[in-house]
């Protein structure tokens, strides 16, 4: 009784699915194919599994295995040829889509160039919090500003230039004894036997180098 039934239930799902198949042309899993089909026809899971594999066995479809999955699909070879005018209007229907997506695409790269520009851009509250900032370090400014126009201890240019001419000399002075000691200690270490770095440790020598210490720019 079991086999009786389902024998009949079986013949009409492999007629639905070569049917489905063949008007879809186009691959489907043994899931796909079930979710697609069972509201409609009423087909159960293992029925389409089975019908499937039947079809595909009577080479009536073909299969194809990707890992775990099976693919499913009309066997090209079973199916009427197309007329000219329907290959033309498929050739139409390609050139059609080919060019939404080419437009679809151009859009999409529109689309993620303002996005990335606009994730780069400060969001309405950092820009209040910006402009807020910079209103506080104007208000800082103007509060030094009028500090210094109102001091009365001002250097006068006979002050700066006096003191500038120190400096120039005192530079002077700096790099005439560095030279002179440079010399000096050159003509030392031809006749002592160990390193420069040694003679600088035992005699107690310490460079401006060692000390991070620099000529400063004249002004």
């Amino acid at each position: 009784m079991s086999k009786g039934r389902e024998g009949p239930a079986a013949g009409g799902a492999t007629a639905v699915l070569l049917r489905y198949l063949r008007e879809q042309n186009r691959p489907y899993s043994a899931q796909d194919a079930f979710g697609n089909l069972q509201r409609e026809h009423g087909l159960g899971k293992a029925a389409v599994v089975k019908a499937l594999e039947q079809l595909a066995q009577q080479g009536r479809i073909r299969e194809k295995t990707y890992g775990k999955q099976k693919i499913y699909f009309a066997d090209q070879e079973q199916l009427p040829a197309a007329s000219d005018a329907e290959l033309r209007g498929l050739d139409e229907a390609i050139a059609t889509l080919s060019a939404k997506v080419q437009a679809a695409q151009q859009s999409c790269r529109h689309m993620e160039a303002e996005l990335k520009e606009l994730n780069g851009s400060m969001t309405t509250p950092e820009v209040a919090r910006e402009i807020e900032e910079l209103r506080k370090d104007c208000a800082n400014y103007m509060e030094k500003l009028e500090r210094i126009k109102s001091a009365t201890n001002h250097v006068t240019p006979e002050e700066k230039e006096k003191v500038c001419s120190e400096q120039k000399l005192y530079c002077k002075e700096w790099r005439r004894r560095k030279r002179m000691a440079t010399e000096l200690l050159d003509a030392i270490l031809e006749g002592y036997p160990k390193s420069k770095k040694q003679f600088f440790e035992e005699v107690g020598i310490e460079t401006d180098e060692e000390h991070n210490v620099t000529l400063p720019a004249a002004v």
